[in-house]
């Protein structure tokens, strides 16, 4: 008996030892879980691809939703601001012409004033001229007398 004998009789024994502790239905029940392990990993992967792909398609609506409301809110800016614009052309143009018959009338007043203080200058270098006349030609007492009763006559038709 050689080497090689006790060598195959310890590979023998040693197999049956392995297979008498069921070390092949080990390794298999490791590799079955393992393999299992190795499913449920691809599985949750693609499940979990599939939460993301979701995410992503509900983001990009909102994007979409988010674009949109913010083009809108432009539109009714530039909306409002032309009506801004507008109304305060209209106001200024309302101003404008306001002001511009208050000047008006002012300038009419000014011209009434003036014409009135002209009358009367007027007619005080009229009494003043009348009067100096009248003295020139009647005597004191009568140039005086009717001196005041031109005054009075004047006044009364002024007022």
């Amino acid at each position: 008996m050689d080497a090689t004998f006790w060598a195959l009789v310890a590979l023998i024994i040693f197999i049956g030892i392995l297979l008498y502790v069921k070390v092949p239905a080990m390794l298999a029940g490791s590799l079955d879980s393992r393999a299992d392990r190795i499913r449920n990993e691809l599985e949750e992967a693609r499940r979990l691809r599939e939460d993301a792909q979701q995410l992503l398609a509900e983001y990009q609506r909102k994007r979409r939703e988010a674009e949109q409301e913010a083009k809108d809110l432009v539109d009714a800016a530039k909306r409002e601001a032309k009506l801004i614009v507008s109304d305060a052309k209209a106001k200024t143009e309302e101003y404008v012409v306001r002001r511009t018959a208050l000047a008006e009338q002012k300038i009419a007043q000014a011209e009434r004033d003036a014409v009135n203080e002209v009358r009367a200058n007027a007619v005080d270098v009229a009494i003043a001229a009348a009067g100096r006349l009248l003295a020139d030609r009647v005597d004191a007492k009568t140039g005086g007398d009717l001196f005041k009763a031109s005054l009075q006559e004047v006044k009364s038709k002024l007022n």
